[in-house]
């Protein structure tokens, strides 16, 4: 497995992302990485991220299944050695199977689905005490041009 993170192989003007990018301060600072047949990835959750006492707040679980399922799917499909492309998301579906523990940390595993042309479709199971709590579908499609930082 890679030791740098997908994330830090994006370019510094494409890394301000709330949820993994290393240029925000503010940020979740996701680090997503690739064995070569999945993405992994572990975040511990902060007090801040709190739903009720006791248990993780469900869009943070959303946005860890956004960003580790859109980096897996750049390094799934990047191939070329030449380091990932930026995706981004097309489509986002997050399941909540039960309440997560806030707390512990949390593994996150993905996995390359389908090829729908240039879409990229990606499975993220989240973990916690070593049980399933929310599993998702991303559908990353590679960043369009309009989107580049003139």
């Amino acid at each position: 497995m890679s030791g740098t993170p997908i994330q830090h192989q994006y370019p510094d003007d494409l890394s301000h992302c709330y949820g993994c990018g290393k240029n925000n301060e503010h940020g979740l600072h996701i680090e997503s990485r690739w064995d070569g047949e999945q993405g992994i990835a572990r975040f511990t959750p902060r007090p801040e991220h709190i739903a009720l006492p006791g248990y993780v707040y469900g869009g943070l679980l959303a946005s860890l299944v956004d960003c580790h399922g859109v980096a897996t799917a750049a390094a799934a499909a990047a191939g070329d050695g030449e380091g990932p492309q930026r995706y981004v998301t097309a489509s986002l579906h997050v399941d909540f199977l039960r309440p997560t523990p806030l707390g512990p940390e949390l593994t996150l595993r993905a996995r390359l689905v389908e090829r729908r042309g240039r879409k990229v479709v990606v499975e993220v199971e989240i973990q916690a005490l070593d049980e399933l709590r929310a599993r998702g579908q991303v559908v990353a499609a590679p960043m369009p041009s309009t989107m580049a930082p003139e």
